[in-house]
C-alpha cells in the first residue's frame, strides 16, 4: 500500500497554476480559430463546410441524382467526421444552400431552407438536399486522383480531406464569416466570372498590383444586389484586407392614383438580410411616430420568392429626396459592411489583400495540377506496360497458349512468362522450350495475358489494342509535358477556368458608384406647451395645453399626476433604488386625449423588475427648486435642483446605505413639510427647509429616531392645502393636522 501511495506523489507535476490555465487557452483558442470559426484560404471553407459537402460526395448525393434527407446527412457527417452539435452541422448546410446568402449556393436544397427576411429552415428531418453541379465540378471532382492529402477523423476510423480540391476561388465568391477567439472574419461575396478573370490575369502576369487587378475584380457582388456607394475607397480595402464597404438599398419611385407616390425598395443591402427587414419597417414607421416626416401613409412588404418589394406610399406633394435622405440616414437602407479578410494561410491565420488570395488560390492550383497529373501520368505508363505485353503477347500467341495448356497451375505458367522457368511445364517441342525460356514478362504484363480473354485475338481487337496504344502514348507525352513546364500546366488550368466561366458565370447584381454621403436637415420642432399624463399603471402620453383643458376634470381624476411642460423639455424619474432616468418629452407617444400610452420603461433604460419610480418631474420644474430624499432607515437630505440636469439616461441620484431604499422624493415649496412614519406607528412631523442640503453622492443626515428593530414604512410631502390621510389601527390620521416637531426626534406614537 505504500509503494503504491508513493508511486502516486512520484506521478504528481508540480507547475504554476496560471501557466496551466495559459497553455490550456491557448490550446482552446488555436482549436477554435484553426478547426471551426476561420476558412482555408486553399478551399474558402471551414471544417465543418469542407466535412458536409465531402460526406455528401461519399454518400453518392449527385446533382443529377436523388435528394437526400438532411438529417441524414447530418447524422453521418457527425458520426464520422465532425464530433459537435448536430444544429451547428445542420446552419452550416442550411446557409450552403441559401443562394442569398452566398454568391453561390454549393447546395441544392428541397423543402423550407429559410427567407430572406429571416425565417428559419424547417427541421432537419422535413428537408432534403443534394449537391449543386458547380460543386460536383470544381469543388470534388479530382477527389480520386490523390490531389489532396487525407487524415484520420476524430476516432481514426474514416479518413477525411485535409482541404477540398476546389478550382475556383471560393473564399472570395462565397466569401466567409465566422467569430473565433480574439478574432474575426468577414469577407464579401464575389462575382464568380470577375474573380475567375481576375485569377487567369495572375496566372499571367505574378507581379500584378491591387489596382490592375481591381480591373477584373472591380468590388464586391453581393446576393441581395443593392449599391456599394464608396467604390473609390475599395483600393485601400483590397490593399490591406480590412475596411468599411458602404452598402445601400436600390429604390424606385412610381406614381398612384390620387397623385400619391410610393417608395418601393427592390435591393436591399446585404447586412439587411434576416431580422433586419422586420428592423427596417420598424423604423420606418418609427420615422412617424418620431415626427421626423408627416408624409407616411402606408408600409407594406410585398416580397416574395420573385424578389424584395417594401412599398412606402406617401402624401400627395411629399418631398421625395428628403425622404430617400431621411431613410438612407435613418434606416439600415445605407449600412456598412466591415472587411476583415482574415483566413488560415499555411497553417495559421492572416489577415490577406486581394491579390494575396489570388496568389493562394492560384499556388494551390499548381499544387492540385501537379499531383493530379503525377497520379494520371503514373496510371498511363502502367496501362502502357500493360498494352505492351498484350501487344508482345498477340506475337507469340501460339506460344502463350501451349505455355497455358502445357502448365500445371497459374502460378507455372506467371513463372515462365516472367522468368522463363519451363520446369513444370510440357511442350509439344523442344523448340517451344527453347523459345519459352526467352521470355521476359513483366509482373503486371504476366498477369494481363493470364486474364486476356480469346476474343482479344480477333484481327479488329488488335487493332483497337495498336490504337489504344499509340493514345496511351500521347497521353504519356501529354501529361509528362504539363509537369515538366510551368506554362503547359498553366494553359491546362486557365483552360478549365475558362470552362468554368463559359458554364457559370452570371452578370453582376450589385452597382460600384461613388455616391455622397446621405445629409438630413432637421427640420426645426414646434416648441409648445403640453401636459404629460401619467396614470397610475405608469403609461404616460402627451397632450397640447387646449386638448387638456377640454378634458381637464376628467385627465385630473383619472390620472396619478400631470406635468406641465415644453415638448422639448426633459423628465427625470427617480426610484426607489436611488437612481434618475432620463426621458424626452419628445419620446412619449403625442396626440389625443384618450390615445393609449407607452410605459415609462419602454421609454428609458428603467427596469420594472428590480426598481419602481417614486417621482417624476420635468427638469424645467426641477432647477429652481430643491429636492427632499427621505430613505427606509430614516435618512434625509435636500440637493439642489440643478445637480439632477445631466445627459445621460440613467445616472444615480442618492447615495443609499446597504439594504436602504427611497421612500419619498419631491420638489419643496418654502412651507412645505415632510411626515416620517414607522413601523411601529410613530409620526413625525417637520418643516422641509430646516432639512440639511447635501450633495448628490452624500446619505444625508438622521430625520427621525427608530427603535432598533423599527424602520420607516412611508415619507410623504405635504403642500399647502394637502389633506392626505393614513389609517392606522382602523383609525384615519390627517397628516397636515399633527404637530411640528424638530428633526432626529422620536415623534409622537398613534
Amino acid at each position: 500500500m505504500a509503494r503504491a501511495t508513493q508511486q502516486t506523489i512520484e506521478n504528481i507535476v508540480h507547475t504554476e497554476y496560471s501557466e496551466v490555465m495559459q497553455k490550456s487557452y491557448i490550446d482552446y483558442a488555436m482549436s477554435v480559430i484553426i478547426a471551426r470559426a476561420l476558412p482555408d484560404v486553399r478551399d474558402g471553407l471551414k471544417p465543418v463546410q469542407r466535412r458536409v459537402l465531402y460526406d455528401m460526395h461519399e454518400l453518392g448525393i449527385k446533382p443529377d441524382g436523388a435528394f437526400r434527407k438532411c438529417a441524414r446527412i447530418v447524422g453521418d457527417t457527425m458520426g464520422k467526421y465532425h464530433p459537435h452539435g448536430d444544429s451547428s452541422i445542420y446552419e452550416a448546410l442550411v446557409v450552403m444552400a441559401q443562394d442569398f446568402k452566398k454568391g453561390r449556393a454549393l447546395v441544392d436544397g428541397h423543402g423550407n431552407f429559410g427567407s430572406i427576411e429571416g425565417d428559419g429552415a424547417a427541421a432537419m428531418r422535413y428537408t432534403e438536399a443534394r449537391l449543386q453541379e458547380l460543386t460536383a465540378d470544381a469543388y470534388l471532382s479530382d477527389l480520386d486522383k490523390d490531389v489532396v492529402d487525407f487524415m484520420p477523423n476524430f476516432d481514426e476510423t474514416e479518413k477525411e480531406p485535409v482541404v477540398l480540391p476546389v478550382r475556383v476561388p471560393n473564399l472570395l465568391i462565397n466569401g466567409a464569416e465566422g467569430i473565433a477567439v480574439g478574432m474575426a472574419t468577414s469577407i464579401p461575396t464575389h462575382n464568380l466570372g470577375e474573380v475567375i478573370d481576375g485569377v487567369i490575369a495572375y496566372m499571367k502576369n505574378p507581379d500584378i498590383n491591387t489596382k490592375e487587378m481591381m480591373q477584373y475584380i472591380p468590388g464586391p457582388d453581393f446576393p441581395t444586389g443593392g449599391m456599394v456607394t464608396n467604390q473609390d475607397e475599395l483600393h485601400a480595402i483590397y490593399s490591406t484586407g480590412v475596411g468599411k464597404i458602404k452598402l445601400r438599398g436600390k429604390v424606385e419611385i412610381e406614381q398612384l392614383k390620387g397623385g400619391h407616390t410610393a417608395v418601393v425598395v427592390t435591393e436591399i443591402p446585404y447586412t439587411m438580410i434576416g431580422a433586419g427587414i422586420g428592423k427596417f419597417l420598424s423604423d420606418v414607421a418609427a420615422l412617424s411616430d418620431n415626427k421626423l416626416t408627416n408624409d407616411i401613409v402606408d408600409i407594406s412588404n410585398q416580397s416574395s420568392k420573385e424578389g424584395i418589394r417594401i412599398v412606402i406610399e406617401l402624401k400627395k406633394g411629399a418631398d421625395i429626396d428628403y425622404f430617400l435622405n431621411l431613410l438612407y440616414k435613418k434606416t439600415r437602407l445605407e449600412d456598412t459592411f466591415g472587411v476583415n479578410m482574415l483566413a488560415v494561410a499555411d497553417g495559421k491565420p492572416e489577415t490577406l489583400g486581394l491579390v494575396p488570395i489570388i496568389r493562394h488560390h492560384v499556388d494551390f492550383q499548381f499544387e492540385l495540377a501537379t499531383r493530379k497529373y503525377t497520379t494520371l501520368l503514373r496510371k498511363e505508363r502502367e496501362k502502357k506496360e500493360v498494352q505492351e505485353g498484350l501487344i508482345k503477347a498477340c506475337d507469340v500467341i501460339d506460344l502463350i497458349i501451349e505455355i497455358l495448356r502445357g502448365s500445371q497451375s497459374v502460378a507455372d505458367a506467371r513463372e515462365c512468362l516472367m522468368h522463363g522457368e519451363t520446369k513444370n511445364i510440357k511442350f509439344k517441342s523442344k523448340q517451344s522450350e527453347k523459345d519459352a525460356k526467352l521470355l521476359e514478362f513483366t509482373e503486371r504484363q504476366a498477369d494481363a495475358i493470364l486474364q486476356m480473354r480469346l476474343r482479344q485475338l480477333v484481327g479488329l481487337e488488335i487493332d483497337a489494342l495498336r490504337q489504344q496504344y499509340a493514345e496511351t502514348m500521347q497521353r504519356i507525352a501529354e501529361y509528362s509535358d504539363i509537369l515538366e513546364k510551368r506554362s503547359s500546366m498553366a494553359k491546362v488550368i486557365i483552360k478549365d477556368l475558362k470552362e468554368f466561366k463559359k458554364k457559370y458565370a452570371t452578370d453582376r447584381l450589385t452597382v460600384l458608384d461613388n455616391v455622397a454621403e446621405a445629409v438630413v436637415e432637421e427640420k426645426p420642432i414646434e416648441e409648445m406647451d403640453v401636459a404629460v399624463l401619467l396614470d397610475r399603471f405608469a403609461y404616460a402620453r402627451v397632450v397640447d395645453m387646449p386638448t387638456y383643458e377640454r378634458n381637464k376634470d376628467a385627465a385630473d381624476a383619472e390620472c396619478k399626476k400631470v406635468i406641465f411642460c415644453k415638448n422639448v423639455d426633459k423628465l427625470f424619474a427617480f426610484t426607489s433604488q436611488g437612481r434618475q432616468y432620463m426621458i424626452k418629452v419628445l419620446d412619449l407617444p403625442f396626440g389625443k386625449f384618450r390615445d393609449k400610452g407607452q410605459p415609462i420603461d419602454n421609454v428609458s433604460k428603467f427596469d420594472a423588475s428590480t426598481d419602481h419610480v417614486i417621482y417624476i418631474e420635468a427638469m424645467a420644474n426641477l432647477v429652481a427648486k430643491k429636492v427632499v430624499f427621505c430613505t427606509k432607515t430614516g435618512m434625509i437630505k435636500l440637493v439642489a435642483g440643478e445637480e439632477f440636469d445631466v445627459t445621460r439616461r440613467d445616472s444615480m441620484a442618492t447615495k443609499l446605505a446597504d439594504d436602504d431604499e427611497v421612500l419619498c422624493v419631491g420638489a419643496i415649496d418654502f412651507d412645505d413639510t415632510l411626515v416620517m412614519q414607522s413601523k411601529n406607528n410613530y409620526f413625525l412631523r417637520i418643516e422641509a427647509e430646516t432639512i440639511p442640503e447635501k450633495k448628490k453622492a452624500a446619505i444625508g443626515v438622521r430625520g427621525m429616531k427608530l427603535d432598533k428593530k423599527d424602520e420607516l414604512v412611508g415619507a410623504y410631502l405635504l403642500h399647502s392645502g394637502d389633506n392626505t390621510e393614513v389609517e392606522v389601527k382602523g383609525k384615519k390620521i390627517q397628516l397636515n393636522r399633527l404637530h411640528i416637531s424638530n428633526r432626529d426626534t422620536k415623534g409622537a406614537k398613534r
